[in-house]
């Protein structure tokens, strides 16, 4: 239940903040902000049809159409409907997103001098993070909960845009071990996702998860002959795809480097906890290149 109760925690949080509620012409749309600014952007794909609105200054909200005449040909509405909104001429802009993001922040710029474009011109954006912590390697058997120090790299790729929602992850992280009381130690390679669903320009908030695990493990290993116990150390690899989920924070310190705090491996849906519930803290140093 512990596990189910988090899992759908997190789903709600990403779903309350990845859109809103609005009404348009008595219709109840949900909506996504696309374009923050002097005109907003909103868009959602609805009964598998892009729709997509502009609200202006006075709060009004439209739709952006492209109706087509009984000569089957289209009138092409939202290119008036820009115009009047922005006083920029329309006429090379297609009813697309990403062309739609181009001529609203152009706009934008020149009613705003601080406005920033949150869309960046580039296909990926890559942050390099170094880490380290501490970590009770929860789905171990540990039964004295001992905590060992976690330290490692990873490499993020995210979407082409300065706060960017969505990213995948590579991830290296290697736990040391206690040699008198919890002689294990593991370096892991790790693929997984990343959702931030809470952006500000200061912090972020997120929910990530690993999807597929390589662990070269060591640890001792007793072996019973008679009334004789010898204990040895021993190796293992294993690939797992276990999903393992966490949460972490983004805090800016500058234009290209964050401070990333990380409360890992909370659950996994794929291993057991062993009974000990995650002390894996991470505290890192995040920088775009």
């Amino acid at each position: 239940m512990k596990k189910i109760f988090l899992l759908l925690t997190i789903f709600y949080c990403v779903s309350v903040n990845a859109q809103d509620s609005y009404t348009v012409n008595g219709e109840t749309l949900q909506l996504k902000t696309e374009v923050d600014g002097n005109v907003d952007l909103l868009w959602n794909i609805i009964d598998n049809e892009y729709r997509y609105f502009i609200r202006t200054s006075d709060n009004s909200i439209t739709e952006l159409v492209n109706t087509r005449n009984d000569n089957d040909k289209y009138q092409e509405e939202y290119k008036t409907t820009l115009g009047k909104a922005t006083g920029m001429s329309a006429d090379k802009v297609n009813l697309t997103l990403p062309s739609l993001i181009s001529f609203i922040e152009s706009h934008n710029k020149t009613q705003d001098a601080n406005f920033v474009s949150t869309h960046s011109k580039s296909k990926a954006q890559l942050r390099l993070m170094v880490f380290g912590g501490i970590t009770n390697s929860p789905f171990v058997k540990n039964p004295e909960n001992v905590k060992t120090p976690v330290f490692g790299a990873e490499l993020e790729v995210s979407e082409g845009r300065e706060n960017p929602r969505h990213s995948g992850f590579f991830q290296v992280r290697h736990v040391l071990e206690d040699a008198d009381e919890f002689p294990y130690s593991t370096t892991e390679l790790s693929l997984g996702y990343r959702f931030r669903f809470i952006r500000s320009t200061g912090f972020n908030i997120f929910a990530d998860v690993k999807a597929a695990t390589v662990n070269f493990a060591k640890g001792n290993i007793a072996t019973i002959d008679g009334e004789e116990v010898t204990i040895s150390e021993g190796s293992d690899t294993a690939f797992d795809v276990p999903f393992i989920f966490g949460l972490g924070a983004d805090i800016r310190i500058s234009d290209t480097s964050f401070i990333t705090v990380g409360y890992n491996q909370l659950f996994a849906l794929f291993l057991d906890d062993q009974d000990n519930f995650s002390t894996d803290i991470t505290l890192g140093y995040k920088l775009k290149l």
